[in-house]
């Protein structure tokens, strides 16, 4: 009995070791594989290529080391962020259209519709400082430049109205600096404030300027975005035609002369939803309209 009580030990003894090592080998190999999988990462980034005369709106980018490093900041930054990047690309092909059609029309550089993509992704948004829309008016700059903004009406998101209004001013800030560059610096600062900063600098080009960091990366960020949109493939960027975010579908418009109590219901009596009729109009901020000597168009999508 007591031989085998003995060998009983030996056995449970050699099989427990055995299991121990089978369990440490495991636990020693796991390291090796998570090693593997990250080596197996598959992406590549690259440096991008300065070799070539960028421009924007027809004037030269000065190739200093310093306006180099500038636009290669921007130009990673851009080509690296995927996700804002394709939206803006998927959204441009149905505002880029209507900006072109406006900018030539009152003699401003087409290449400022990318103005509005560095203000805002082509979005009706809100920054921080209250300034909305695709091309972020302030309430003051709006009114000067015939926006309506009040409790109900907020033209800042009409899209078509902004953009002309935009044009205008780009325009007047090119007759008083005598170049787009600086009326694009001027446009994110402001002309008062970027006055006081060429007098007090003693300095009349924007590129030698010493700015915030918003408005001295400013212009470059503008020739990035302009860059990137309009070669994708160079920067790995692919789109297929269908991919696009083209016109939205079609529609009418209706004359508003009278006030409107109720949206919801106005868009019922088209059979829209009141989802679909604000989409259209993104300007009509409140749910009704009251009309005083004025008229309005409004869009209501066909069925």
């Amino acid at each position: 009995m007591k031989k085998i009580f003995i060998a009983y030990v030996l056995v449970t003894s050699v099989i427990g070791t055995i299991l121990m090592f089978s369990s440490n080998t495991s636990t020693a190999e796991e390291p090796a594989k998570k090693s593997e999988v990250g080596q197996s990462l598959p992406q590549i980034i690259k440096s991008i290529s300065l070799d070539k005369q960028f421009t924007f709106a027809g004037e030269n980018i000065p190739q200093t080391f310093d306006a180099r490093e500038r636009l290669d900041r921007e130009l990673s930054v851009n080509a690296y962020w995927h996700s804002s990047t394709m939206l803006n690309m998927k959204n441009a092909s149905r505002h880029f259209p209507l900006m072109d059609r406006i900018l030539t029309e009152h003699g401003v550089p087409t290449d400022f519709k990318y103005l509005a993509v560095a203000e805002s992704n082509l979005r009706n948004v809100v920054s921080s400082a209250s300034a909305k829309g695709f091309w972020q008016f302030r309430k003051l700059a709006a009114k000067e430049f015939k926006l309506e903004v009040n409790d109900e009406v907020d033209e800042r998101y009409h899209v078509e109205k902004a953009t002309i209004a935009a044009a205008k001013y780009l325009k007047q800030l090119h007759k008083r600096w005598g170049n787009w560059i600086d009326a694009a610096a001027s446009y994110n600062i402001g002309p008062t404030r970027y006055k006081q900063l060429r007098e007090a600098q003693g300095e009349t080009n924007y590129f030698n300027m010493h700015l915030t960091d918003e408005t001295s990366r400013y212009v470059f960020r503008l020739v990035a975005i302009k860059e990137i949109m309009t070669n994708p493939d160079v920067y790995g960027f692919y789109l297929e035609h269908g991919d696009k975010y083209h016109d939205l579908p079609p529609f009418q418009e209706i004359k508003i002369d009278k006030s409107v109590s109720d949206w919801g219901a106005f868009a019922d009596q088209y059979g829209v939803s009141y989802r679909e009729f604000k989409l259209y109009n993104p300007w009509l901020i409140d749910t009704k309209l009251t009309v005083i000597n004025n008229t309005y168009y409004v869009k209501v999508p066909l069925k």
